[in-house]
């Protein structure tokens, strides 16, 4: 149960970290913004397996990238 509360908290801290780091306004909910920091922060776990200030700021790198790709696709349904 620890397991889920600290990837969720985490999540939480690079998803919004990223959407500071991100130019632009992005009007989501705090749920996308946990779900894309959990999955910045598996994919930047991936990258750069270390752990550590270097792998935090990777997955922070990751989310962004996450963003902007959410960004892309809400973009093109939008005009669908």
């Amino acid at each position: 149960m620890g397991g889920i509360l600290y990837t969720i908290i985490i999540g939480a801290v690079i998803g919004v970290l990223a959407r500071f780091f991100k130019p632009g306004a992005d009007p989501m909910g705090w749920i996308v913004t946990i779900l894309l920091g959990i999955a910045g922060s598996y994919i930047g776990s991936l990258i750069y397996p270390a752990a550590g200030v270097l792998g935090f700021v990777v997955s922070i790198v990751c989310a962004v990238v996450l963003l902007f790709v959410y960004e892309i696709i809400r973009k093109k349904t939008a005009k669908a």
